[in-house]
C-alpha cells in the first residue's frame, strides 16, 4: 500500500513512525514549511520533517496544499491512499481524491464530538470522562467524514492537555494501523456520522485562555489543565500576567473571586464557588516555576486580587 503522509507537529510523529515500522510504503511526506521557534526564533524542522529526513523519504513543504506543482509531484508517486494527521491546512478536494483509495484522517476525539481545531482541550475543559481517536475519511466539511475505526480511553483525574495529547497520539498510530489493515482485507466499513450530535472545539485564542475567577473552582481547574503546558491559562495579577498550573480544588473555602487567601506554604485563590490551590506558575517573560519560589521572590501576597481589571 503506497501512502502519502500529511502531518507536521509531534502529535503526527508516532503515526509516521508506526507506518514505517509496520512496513507500509510511505512514498511521500508533506509537512508545513520550517518556522522560527521560541524566543530565539531558531528555524527548527517539524517533528514530521525530522523523521522524513532520517528515513530518507520524499519530502514536500509547500506554502499550502493548493500549489499546482505539489499535485503534479504527488501524482507521480501513484499513491494508493493518503493519511492526514494534524497537517495544519485544509486540503483541496483535488488533493483528497488523488490517491485511488482516497484520504484518511486521524482526529483526536470520538466524532462527532469535538470537531475542530482543539478537541483534546475541549474534552478536558468540558469535564468529559472519556475521549479517544477516530480514523475517518476526509471530506470537504470539517471533520464530518464517515468513520472507519474509533478507540476510546478514559480521561484521568487531574490529567493535563500535554499528558492526554501524548496518550492520544500513540493511540492514534495504533488505530490507524488497524484501520489500514481492515481496509487492505476489504473489512474497512465506513459509518456516516450523526451530524445532529456534533459538537465543536474552536481554535484556542488568548481570551479562551484567560481565567475568570467568578467561575467555579472545578471549572477553572479544568481550564488550567486543558491549557497545560500551552498556551497556559493566565490571569492578571498586581505584578502582571501570570500563567497558572497544577490546580487543586479546595472545597468549602470562600472569598472574593480572584482574592489570594493564602501564601504561607501554598497559594490558595478564591473562586466563584470554592477555591483553588495552585502549585506552579509562569510569570510573563519568565520560566515556569514552583509557587514556593514565586512567593519567596515576592511575586504575590495574601490579599492580592487577580483579574481585577478584566
Amino acid at each position: 500500500m503506497r501512502i502519502v503522509f500529511w502531518g507536521t507537529p509531534d502529535f503526527a510523529a508516532p503515526t509516521l513512525r508506526a507506518l514505517i515500522g509496520e512496513g507500509f510504503d510511505v512514498v511521500g511526506v508533506v509537512t508545513q514549511p520550517d518556522k522560527p521557534q521560541g524566543r530565539s526564533r531558531e528555524i527548527i524542522p517539524s517533528p514530521v520533517k525530522q523523521i522524513a529526513l532520517e528515513e530518507e523519504l520524499a519530502l514536500f513543504q509547500p506554502k499550502n496544499a493548493k500549489e499546482p506543482q505539489l499535485y503534479e509531484s504527488l501524482s507521480d508517486l501513484h499513491p494508493d491512499i493518503g493519511v492526514v494527521v494534524a497537517y495544519g491546512h485544509i486540503l483541496p478536494q483535488k488533493i483528497i481524491d488523488l490517491p485511488k483509495m482516497g484520504t484518511l484522517n486521524i482526529h483526536a476525539s470520538l466524532l462527532p464530538a469535538w470537531r475542530g481545531a482543539a478537541p483534546i482541550q475541549a474534552a478536558i475543559k468540558q469535564g468529559d470522562t472519556e475521549t479517544g481517536v477516530t480514523v475517518m475519511r476526509v471530506v470537504p466539511a470539517l471533520d464530518a467524514g464517515p468513520t472507519i475505526l474509533q478507540a476510546e480511553v478514559p480521561i484521568l483525574e487531574d490529567e493535563t492537555y500535554g499528558e492526554l495529547h501524548v496518550r492520544l497520539s500513540e493511540l492514534g498510530a495504533l488505530t490507524l494501523i488497524e484501520a489500514l489493515t481492515l481496509i487492505s482485507i476489504g473489512e474497512g466499513k465506513e459509518t456516516p456520522q450523526d451530524d445532529s450530535r456534533a459538537t465543536y472545539a474552536p481554535k484556542i485564542n488568548r481570551e479562551s485562555s484567560r481565567i475568570n475567577w467568578r467561575d467555579s473552582a472545578i471549572e477553572i481547574s479544568r481550564q488550567i489543565r486543558a491549557f497545560d503546558p500551552k498556551p497556559g491559562a493566565f490571569t492578571k495579577t498586581p505584578k502582571g500576567d501570570v500563567k497558572m498550573f497544577g490546580p487543586k480544588v479546595m472545597d468549602g473555602i470562600k472569598g472574593k473571586p480572584g482574592e489570594v487567601l493564602k501564601t504561607t506554604g501554598e497559594l490558595v485563590i478564591a473562586c466563584g464557588i470554592d477555591a483553588l490551590r495552585i502549585t506552579e506558575v509562569q510569570p510573563s517573560g519568565k520560566s515556569r516555576m514552583s509557587v514556593h519560589d514565586w512567593i519567596r521572590g515576592h511575586g504575590t501576597e495574601a490579599g492580592d486580587i487577580y483579574g481585577a481589571a478584566e
